[in-house]
């Protein structure tokens, strides 16, 4: 038994197409509103803020993947995040599952160095400091042998279906419907990516390779990063349209800020736009080598047909 918590997502249902498709596992959907990606998939409605419903959740599992997220609120994050993970790791120390969480980059330093899986954790900001939190939380049960885990982390996302991210909202749905893309801050710095699918295939190839646990891995991307000026070009040309875009610069996010509090709270990732974001993945591209990373034009070339699939 394969257990998804937070399945509603669009890693989470990726991820349990591919458990189903490439390893034929039985797989359980976890969330507040479970529903089904495979005919065959079980599903166990949960609330991972309530200890007793995650151990509910997890029970009779062998391998758990912690893919749930939460909305871009600051307050909820910091009030949230360290509960779900307490919760998650006794539930899989109680069950004797493995855990693979699906983490983010917010705790790194938000500079051009190189981010391999032994970057220092500095985060800038309420959400980057949770987000360390909790991936120090779980390396330190790892460590203590109280469970059998492993994190896998992913840049910011690009991908079809309902993927959720600066890239998809502001430069790829845009583009798709003719208008102008919107970029934050410059257009000129390289931009590491993951295509969802990739990151939901190599999490569930990491989670059933048993010698792959007790480790970070960095999930594979695109090495020949673009920068947005780039990525806009290619993907106009791909989706039929103009590359047609503006920079937002600091002061309209400013002003943008004092009416959306979405903008607000995401203000503590523009550093990350204003320098290159090397994201290295050699150690998992290393150990997987015949695993077919998605170049950035096969990547919005498969969004481009999805978008023109006559069943959308």
């Amino acid at each position: 038994m394969q257990t998804i918590l937070g399945a509603s997502g669009q890693i989470g249902q990726e991820l349990a197409r591919y458990l189903r498709e490439d390893f034929d596992a039985e797989i359980r959907l976890v969330s507040r509103n479970p529903r089904k990606v495979n005919a065959t998939d079980h599903l166990r409605a949960a609330n991972l803020l309530d200890a007793q419903q995650a151990r509910h959740a997890v029970e009779g599992s062998d391998i758990v993947y912690l893919t749930a997220g939460l909305p871009m609120d600051t307050q909820m994050w910091v009030a949230q995040w360290p509960v779900i993970m307490n919760n998650v790791i006794d539930a899989c120390a109680a069950g004797n599952a493995r855990l693979v969480f699906f983490d983010n980059t917010y705790m790194y330093p938000q500079t051009a160095a190189p981010q391999t899986e032994a970057t220092p954790f500095r985060p800038n900001g309420a959400k980057g400091r949770v987000r360390a939190e909790i991936a120090e939380e779980l390396l330190s049960a790892m460590a203590r042998g109280r469970v059998d885990a492993m994190i896998c982390r992913a840049p910011e996302f690009y991908g079809p279906g309902k993927t959720q991210s600066i890239t998809n909202t502001s430069i790829i749905d845009p583009l798709a419907q003719g208008r102008a893309a919107r970029v934050l801050l410059r257009d000129d710095t390289l931009r590491s990516l993951i295509y969802t699918p990739d990151a939901s295939r190599a999490m569930a190839l990491l989670g059933n390779t048993p010698d792959a646990y007790g480790e970070t891995w960095h999930l594979p991307c695109d090495d020949d990063r673009l920068t947005y000026r780039a990525f806009i070009e290619l993907a106009a040309e791909r989706f039929g349209t103009r590359p047609s875009y503006r920079v937002l610069k600091r002061w309209q996010l400013r002003l943008a800020g004092l009416f959306s509090r979405t903008v607000r709270d995401a203000s503590e990732l523009l550093p990350r736009y204003e320098a290159d974001n090397i994201f290295v993945s050699e150690k998992f591209k290393t150990r997987f080598p015949d695993f077919q990373v998605t170049r950035f034009r096969e990547g919005l070339e498969a969004i481009h047909r999805e978008r023109c699939s006559p069943t959308e």
